[in-house]
């Protein structure tokens, strides 16, 4: 076995990282204009089966649990980083530095909903047939259980629906600095992630004929997070050449795309989600444990240039997620599924992505990243800042 890899240079992104984490918010910002527009009636169904882009756009929540596998994948190894291990993490420092970079953005997406909702705006407003007042909904996304209440009382408020995975993810933060602490030893951290691993498929068996509960429960999603954690403590053990590494993530994103493409979601509830995490999970451990350094990560080849928009796309994943559908709203009280025409999706669907792009940049330049340095000077001590990893990675 050869040795455990040298860190990453720091304050230098992981190329590969984002184009997965690009792929996967692509996937959920299709997912979310078809249910609104329906893809699979128009030019896109001419062009390739309809049967294919159904499969392509319907399944986009899978996009998702990529994102946990390569949330806990970043978190934890940010913290081996930060920490030297998990046993001797700070919660004061790690809570700062989720604080940081995640309230900005939401204080601000739930300022933009609630007003824009108590306004009347349609798309904005809860649904009158639930009974979920704005303050109620607000404090169950600021406390962690706006999945629970969604379980409880159905989808109530188009803007705010998306937010149910900031729950897990915020009950994963809240969890893993306290889970490090008690149990200190390497091996007693990666049974109970082991254990997480296994009852997701149990809890989800059991929730099958629940989407919101197979999809947006703790349990249903904890065992992606927890897949992403222990292939990044793993990955310190072993290191793989550059060959291997090319080799096993081609070889993981055809398994991914298989399992995507083969079968819809809701019909694959118990074993399709652990299959997707497992296959990014695998991607993420050779990545780890690649020899590679980051400036091969970061040289531009002709692929990597290709692939610089959806480099792009992960680095903002973040604003894109909460604030694509403040675009996506406005657009459903222009034209809704009735009154767009089939024919002119392909170019509607392109102005969703121009301007979710757009206001995802924008909101990370003017606001999102100047909080985040201003919030970690505040809580966060310079010497402790000092060559550590750009906090946007994670």
């Amino acid at each position: 076995m050869l040795p455990s890899p040298a860190p990453r240079t720091q304050n230098v992104r992981d190329y590969r990282i984002d184009v997965l984490r690009g792929i996967s918010i692509l996937l959920v910002l299709i997912l979310h204009f078809h249910l609104a527009y329906n893809l699979a009636k128009g030019p896109f169904a001419s062009v390739m089966s309809a049967k294919f882009v159904e499969a392509v756009a319907r399944n986009g929540n899978y996009g998702v649990t990529i994102f946990f596998v390569i949330s806990g994948f970043l978190i934890t190894s940010t913290s081996l980083r930060r920490f030297g291990s998990l046993g001797t993490i700070s919660a004061r420092k790690f809570y700062a530095f989720r604080f940081a970079r995640i309230f900005p953005c939401l204080l601000l997406i739930l300022t933009v909903i609630t007003s824009l909702g108590l306004a009347g705006v349609p798309y904005f407003k809860s649904d009158g047939a639930k009974d979920v007042s704005f303050l109620t909904a607000d404090f169950s996304v600021l406390t962690f259980w706006h999945n629970v209440l969604m379980a409880k009382v159905g989808y109530f408020n188009y803007g705010l629906n998306i937010l149910w995975s900031l729950s897990v993810e915020e009950v994963f933060y809240l969890l893993f600095p306290l889970l490090c602490l008690l149990l200190r030893r390497d091996a007693l951290i990666l049974c109970v992630w082991a254990a997480a691993i296994i009852f997701g498929p149990i809890y989800r068996s059991h929730h099958a004929d629940d989407e919101i509960k197979f999809l947006y429960g703790y349990f249903a999603c904890f065992d992606a997070i927890a897949m992403g954690c222990c292939v990044a403590l793993l990955s310190r053990k072993i290191q793989v050449s550059e060959v291997v590494r090319r080799l096993v993530q081609l070889a993981a994103c055809a398994f991914i795309a298989w399992i995507y493409l083969s079968k819809d979601i809701d019909s694959n509830a118990i074993f399709g989600p652990t299959l997707v995490a497992g296959g990014a999970a695998l991607f993420l451990f050779v990545e780890g444990a690649s020899q590679s350094s980051s400036a091969e990560v970061h040289s531009q080849n002709l692929l990597q240039r290709l692939l610089t928009p959806l480099a792009w796309f992960g680095s903002h994943s973040y604003e894109l997620y909460l604030f694509h559908i403040v675009v996506l709203a406005f657009m459903r009280n222009i034209y809704d599924r009735h009154t767009l025409r089939a024919g002119d999706k392909p170019l509607w669907l392109l102005l969703f992505l121009l301007l979710a792009t757009l206001l995802a940049a924008l909101i990370a330049r003017l606001y999102s990243e100047p909080l985040n340095a201003r919030i970690r000077s505040l809580l966060i001590p310079r010497s402790v800042q000092e060559g550590l990893v750009s906090e946007r990675t994670e």
